[in-house]
């Protein structure tokens, strides 16, 4: 059976976005600026200082995706300190981070959490309604992984 974990209704939302998809995530953000308003705002290095110019309120702001961001981004997820990622990444440029940003990718997947690589599913979750009220997530049980015989 899996566990669960409660999110409230102000979702901890964590905001990146390669360098070519800046532009567009602080489109999106502005454009979004009321629903995120009701929001936790988490994001990496200058990602997170543009959005914060942009919609004028205060967000938590880590390291930049290659120097860490991306790995603190992913240590949140882990231990329950994001609930839904937002990661405008570009899929034409290769990133000299490229593992940091797989392994990100790979711990929203394990951890269950909703997220969005582009603004047309970015849009998708921010309208959904469960965007707005307590949901039960299902964490997975991987106990039968950790407990096998190497």
């Amino acid at each position: 059976m899996n566990k669960k974990r409660k999110l409230s209704e102000r979702k901890r939302i964590a905001l990146v976005a390669h360098d070519n998809k800046k532009k567009d995530l602080v489109e999106w953000a502005t454009h979004n600026m009321n629903a995120l308003a009701r929001h936790e705002l988490i994001a990496t290095g200058t990602t997170g200082k543009l959005i914060e110019e942009t919609l004028d309120r205060p967000l938590k702001i880590l390291l930049s995706g290659p120097l860490g961001g991306d790995q603190q981004i992913g240590a949140m997820i882990a231990e329950g300190s994001i609930d839904v990622l937002i990661f405008f990444w570009d899929p034409m440029e290769a990133q000299p981070h490229d593992s940091d940003i797989k392994a990100l990718l790979r711990v929203a997947v394990t951890w269950n959490i909703p997220f969005a690589c582009d603004r047309a599913s970015a849009d998708f979750l921010m309208t959904s309604p469960l965007m707005y009220e307590e949901y039960a997530c299902a964490i997975p049980d991987y106990s039968s992984y950790l407990n096998r015989k190497i």
